[in-house]
């Protein structure tokens, strides 16, 4: 579709960032520079992304090239092309910046990365038009804890994990939340989710669905040894602390959106709250939750032969 120049764009100066190797993230990331170029904008392209070995920097035109961890700083908006992985990524650097992000869906579900490949350029100019969804979310804070000392921190949009690495025992552990003992668990591990990661790993342990505007965050017991144990949900600044018991047969780990996992051992503690920093995601106008449900988790399948009279 042919769309006009944007006289007075919502954003002038423009990030773009994208982690997979793929035809398609390269072709769009072309598509987002040549359109952002005809609209008389600037672009920053950071340099990982440059750095793709099927991508050509001369295709993108007049950029400039930028560190990632300083690209948010740089920019009115980030471009991030990519699956909801790729948001995740980006998410780690962008969020201590007050900087608004979008993402073009080149991946599988893409809860997150909600900009259609094939309606790129219509709902780009909607929203250097102005005519956007701002939304907020929050990111969880995890450090692992000896004595008074921190001696490892992470942060997460989706979720932190703690689980039993390749180990086929189940973790022995104590939660304790709001300084209120909850349990003694016998279990793979436990899921910490945001509601944003509640429709990620959460959901296939068996976790709910959670409205992305709740503050909460969600418990998912792994494989617990006990029918009784269920999820939970509690408010999102409530502070979570798990404690490995002395019986515990196996070396427990603990990863952050799925990054490389670090050892929790007996002598330490993994404490989770609510990180100070936030992500701000863009949306076209038309996209919502539950229509990202419906279709990314088939909520709308419908066969005839169900239908009410057909033999």
């Amino acid at each position: 579709m042919t769309t006009s120049r944007i006289r007075n764009p919502a954003f002038r100066r423009i990030g773009v960032m994208g982690r997979a190797n793929k035809t398609s993230n390269i072709e769009s990331i072309y598509q987002i520079c040549d359109f952002c170029h005809a609209q008389g904008l600037q672009v920053w392209v950071d340099c990982t992304t440059a750095r793709l070995p099927a991508l050509s920097v001369e295709r993108l035109g007049d950029v400039t090239l930028i560190e990632r961890s300083v690209l948010g700083g740089a920019c009115d908006l980030v471009i991030v092309v990519g699956g909801d992985g790729s948001m995740l990524h980006a998410a780690q650097v962008l969020a201590k910046y007050p900087v608004p992000v979008v993402g073009v869906n080149r991946g599988r579900l893409g809860f997150l990365t909600d900009i259609n490949p094939e309606q790129l350029h219509q709902q780009l100019h909607d929203i250097l038009n102005g005519a956007y969804q701002l939304d907020h979310r929050f990111l969880l804070k995890m450090e692992i804890r000896q004595g008074a000392h921190v001696i490892y921190e992470d942060m997460a949009l989706n979720d932190i994990v703690l689980h039993a690495g390749k180990s086929v025992h189940m973790l022995d552990f104590n939660l304790t939340i709001d300084g209120q003992a909850v349990s003694r668990q016998h279990s793979d591990g436990l899921i910490a989710a945001t509601p944003t990661g509640s429709t990620a790993y959460a959901l296939s342990g068996g976790g709910p669905i959670v409205h992305p505007k709740l503050d909460a965050v969600c418990l998912v017991p792994m494989y617990p040894h006990t029918l009784s144990s269920r999820p939970i949900v509690v408010s999102g600044n409530s502070e979570i602390k798990i404690r490995i018991n002395k019986d515990n047969r196996t070396q427990p780990m603990v990863s952050a959106d799925g990054k490389p996992s670090v050892p929790l051992n007996q002598n330490q503690r993994l404490v989770i709250g609510k990180h100070p920093n936030r992500l701000t995601l863009l949306h076209p106008l038309d996209v919502d939750f539950f229509a990202a449900c419906r279709t990314k988790l088939n909520w709308n399948n419908y066969s005839e032969e169900f239908a009410m009279g057909n033999e």
